[in-house]
């Protein structure tokens, strides 16, 4: 006798269950990955901690002061360059545009000396209005230059930014050499982790009240990147969500720049990666972002601590041999022409 197939409450708990976990499933791998990393990123050091996990909690305290700090600053500086980088690229409709291709950081950069300059003593908090002050016009000026010219070809657009960057860059140096402060400019040019202490990095955690606002506005950008007819027609201002979009980039790189220093690559290489599994919807893809920006940063700081221990190699310089390799390797797929195929007559 025909008997009607009926799936139980529990039956179906579970496989709603295994659906969810399916459908998070990277998200959760990384996760973890970043936990596991986390926690043996704060054993690496010139001091032994080790034990800690024995049960002397003497040392507790320089886990409090320097290490746990540095794994914060870490972890923020990795979501929000990644981050920053994703909406960028979003909005102006180019996979190669970034913070450092789209002369955000060298704006901050000089933003911040400016500040050094003008403000006897300066505070980070007065730094970090000058370099996202500076960040912000930065950029700006490099939108409107990419939407002035039509390029026809995707690659002249971080060209251009690249030349701009040089551009802001030299200004940056004349007013260093000019008043004798080249050793600071130098120290402002290099990302690094090393001097990362309780007291002197908590400006980074504004990066996660920009990052909860990217959250949130995520489809505004999705909409502004199709154009602005496009976002004009759905109702939506597109200058509005431009200057947005580009303010939460400026204001993530800027207290960066004043918080650890200068880190290339992340925001460009981490969401072309990401986007090659996860697509290019933000809302979609914004915690994967984040999380593997995050775990490229942790990497190769625990690289740059390892590698010639018990000294310390730049997180910029170590970022910088890895994400170079990752975006030649980019740039040649996205970039790859297929050969035409040869019709032979007989």
């Amino acid at each position: 006798m025909y008997q009607p197939f009926f799936i139980g409450l529990g039956d179906f708990n579970y496989w709603r269950g295994v659906a969810v976990i399916g459908k998070h499933k990277l998200k959760i791998i990384l996760l973890v990955l970043l936990l596991i990393l986390s926690f043996i990123s704060l054993f690496i050091g010139v001091l032994d901690l080790t034990p800690i996990l024995q049960g002397d909690f003497e040392q507790l305290e320089i886990i409090f002061i320097s290490r746990l700090p540095r794994l914060m600053a870490i972890i923020c500086t990795g979501v929000g360059m990644s981050i920053a980088g994703l909406i960028m690229q979003q909005l102006c409709m180019n996979k190669f545009v970034s913070p450092t291709t789209g002369a955000t950081i060298a704006s901050a950069q000089l933003g911040r000396l400016l500040a050094m300059l003008v403000f006897t003593g300066a505070t980070l908090a007065q730094q970090t209005f000058m370099s996202f002050a500076f960040a912000l016009l930065g950029t700006w000026i490099f939108v409107w230059l990419i939407q002035t010219i039509k390029f026809k070809d995707i690659i002249m657009v971080p060209l251009i930014g690249i030349m701009f960057s040089n551009v802001i860059g030299g200004v940056t140096s004349y007013f260093a050499y000019k008043h004798n402060m080249t050793q600071v400019l130098n120290s402002i040019l290099v990302g690094d982790f090393s001097l990362i202490i309780r007291g002197r990095y908590e400006i980074v955690y504004l990066i996660v009240p920009m990052v909860i606002l990217a959250w949130i506005y995520a489809n505004h950008f999705n909409i502004v990147g199709m154009g602005e007819n496009f976002a004009t027609n759905l109702g939506v201002n597109y200058n509005l969500v431009l200057f947005g979009g580009l303010s939460i980039a400026a204001l993530i790189t800027a207290s960066i720049v004043v918080t650890v220093g200068t880190i290339s690559y992340i925001g460009l290489i981490v969401p072309n990666i990401v986007s090659m599994f996860r697509g290019d919807k933000i809302q979609g893809s914004l915690m994967e972002v984040g999380l593997t920006g995050a775990l490229f940063v942790l990497i190769c700081d625990m690289i740059g601590r390892i590698v010639i221990y018990p000294y310390e190699l730049a997180i910029d310089l170590v970022a910088g041999v890895i994400g170079s390799i990752i975006f030649l390797a980019i740039m040649y797929k996205r970039l790859k022409v297929p050969k035409p195929k040869l019709k032979v007559e007989v």
